[in-house]
């Protein structure tokens, strides 16, 4: 028994750390903007360990192969310039890569121009490459960032990224191709949001992409709430 007790401690200190700070890409599709703007936003499961029952805009956490993949074009300046003023400048295309993959895997619609990969598509990428199409960050704007407090089950440095729908390569009212951790996959109209259950942080940047309706991109600066530690800060990164 004390051998088998062992080893499983051993294997409990060896599991990844769910809690550790991970980045993460945020992306908000926004449809219809000079006329009725809304935003693509779908809801989590409620077992889901982070923000359960939560309408969430698509995103999830960078893995290691979205620095691997090939976007086509490259990133823009403007984009690329700030994310590499706040970050390990190899991480800024890795942060848009994830972007692109989570808005397939979440909703099915492809961030993407036609092409062929140079090589293999690594796992996770498979099926966006069988699609015929390259991961093309064309019109992707860093608008926010925020780091999730201290004490929550999942932790992630979210980097919040605007999009314009008409730079999606498939019919973004076909979400069949969605797998199924978000749920009630819609577009909410910008002057109904606050109506359906979303985290704090959410309604935070909604009111952001409000204002940059108004006042055009790219920002002028990008909001950046950072909960790194027990000390909450509210900057503007320039």
């Amino acid at each position: 028994m004390g051998e088998k007790n062992a080893r499983l401690r051993g294997e409990e200190l060896n599991k990844p750390d769910k809690s550790a700070l991970r980045d993460a890409s945020t992306v908000i599709m926004l449809r219809d903007a000079q006329t009725e703007p809304k935003v693509l936003m779908g809801q989590r499961g409620s077992s889901a360990a982070f923000m359960p029952d939560k309408f969430v805009f698509p995103g999830g956490a960078v893995d290691a192969v979205d620095a691997t993949v090939p976007l086509s074009p490259a990133l823009n300046n403007e984009c690329n310039a700030r994310l590499c003023a706040h970050a390990d400048p190899a991480l800024a295309p890795a942060l848009v890569a994830a972007g692109i993959r989570e808005v397939w895997e979440e909703t099915g619609l492809i961030l993407g121009t036609p092409g062929t990969w140079p090589d293999p598509a690594p796992k996770g990428w498979r099926g966006f490459a069988a699609s015929g199409h390259l991961p093309c960050p064309e019109g992707f704007h860093f608008i926010f960032r925020a780091i999730t407090p201290p004490g929550r089950p999942r932790r992630f440095d979210a980097r919040f990224f605007l999009v314009d729908a008409d730079q999606s390569a498939s019919d973004i009212d076909d979400f069949s191709g969605a797998e199924d951790e978000l749920r009630h996959l819609q577009w909410v109209p910008l002057d109904k949001a606050r109506g359906f259950n979303m985290p704090f942080i959410t309604e935070v940047v909604l009111a952001e992409v409000w204002g940059l309706i108004q006042s055009g991109l790219p920002p002028a600066s990008v909001p950046f709430f950072n909960n790194h530690d027990a000390t909450s800060e509210f900057l503007r990164l320039r």
